[in-house]
């Protein structure tokens, strides 16, 4: 009998701190309005001084497990996909594997906003080649600390958080398939410059600020709009499904224009689309999953709804995976997943 993987639980963590457009006018030469026009974002959430991603990490994957009903001892295997670790070495998966008192194998996958699909891809394959039973798989960044808030093209945009599942060997399909997809040649459209081999940080690379990002806004956007329906329409038809068999599309959270755009192209009403990036800003690898828990704690998810992830990031990157919900609706608020809204 063919094995398959199941969630069988979420959970997600937001940082206290919120950062408003009104603040970001003090820091930069921006407006509430402008941001709003072109990105829909009106906060984001900054991690604690004295947290790092791992600590976003290990709060999403206490919660997801704390919903699964299940012990640190039962997990085999913890993936975390990110792309600000807490150091160059270790792995932060290293670390929120010690700091939830695991006793498993645990890695990173960096694939930046794409990390939780490719993640996620990572967590199934293991389950369904019995090599696992149950995996923890969180995404987590906290990107704000490599933004230069001088660049008002990118410290508008991005925000701290973690989101988590808890995957289960199943009889029955719940994570149906997911497609992966890579395109090294756009590399430099969304990029850290300094930091790793190629580039060291030296003083005159601290000095040019290419220890922090930068992106052409313009290209992502349209590497955006062109690969979210394309990963979609291939991930659904795969599995024998239209966009009309979806009950939810759970894009990435980077930008309310591009989540528009995909809307309009795939044919998709609005109140089947997820979109949270008024408040959370883009968290990166954090961003589906957050996404998936707040649908599931705000008791809009049911067993047997069909839901489509898609994420798409530096690298540049894409992934989609279809998922056929299996858990019990909850009416919990969403909030008492991740903090305060």
């Amino acid at each position: 009998m063919k094995r398959h993987a199941a969630i069988i639980g979420t959970g997600s963590f937001l940082p206290d701190t919120i950062l408003t457009n009104d603040e970001l006018e003090t820091m930069v030469e921006t407006s509430d309005e402008w941001i709003v026009s072109r990105t829909g974002i009106k906060e984001r959430r900054l991690a604690d001084k004295d947290h790092a991603t791992s600590d976003l990490a290990v709060r999403a994957g206490e919660r997801a497990l704390a919903c699964a009903g299940v012990e640190p001892g039962e997990i085999d295997l913890l993936i975390v996909g990110t792309s600000t670790p807490d150091h160059i070495l270790p792995s932060a998966a290293s670390i929120v594997q010690y700091k939830l008192g695991l006793s498993c194998g645990a890695f990173d996958v960096n694939a930046v906003c794409s990390g939780f699909i490719y993640a996620l891809h990572t967590g199934v394959a293991a389950i369904e080649s019995g090599r696992a039973d149950t995996v923890l798989v969180i995404g987590a960044d906290a990107l704000t600390r490599h933004v230069d808030f001088t660049d008002r093209a990118t410290c508008v945009l991005f925000g701290d958080g973690a989101g988590a599942v808890v995957l289960r060997a199943a009889e029955e399909p719940g994570v149906i398939d997911i497609v992966l997809g890579s395109d090294g040649s756009g590399k430099d459209q969304l990029i850290i410059p300094a930091g790793g081999s190629a580039a060291p940080c030296t003083e005159e690379r601290v000095a040019a600020r290419e220890q922090f990002v930068r992106m052409n806004g313009g290209e992502v956007f349209k590497f955006a709009v062109r690969m979210i329906p394309k990963a979609t329409i291939e991930v659904l038809e795969r599995g024998g499904y239209t966009v009309e068999d979806l009950r939810w599309l759970v894009p990435h959270q980077a930008n309310k224009r591009i989540l528009d755009t995909v809307e309009e192209r795939l044919g998709i009403d609005d109140d089947h689309v997820y979109s949270a990036v008024e408040k959370t800003g883009n968290t990166s690898a954090g961003s589906i999953p957050l996404a998936l828990d707040d649908l599931y704690t705000s008791g809009r998810l049911a067993p047997g709804d069909l839901i489509a992830l898609v994420g798409f990031g530096a690298g540049l990157t894409w992934g989609a995976a279809t998922i056929r919900w299996s858990m019990d609706v909850v009416t919990r608020k969403a909030e008492t997943a991740h903090g305060p809204a």
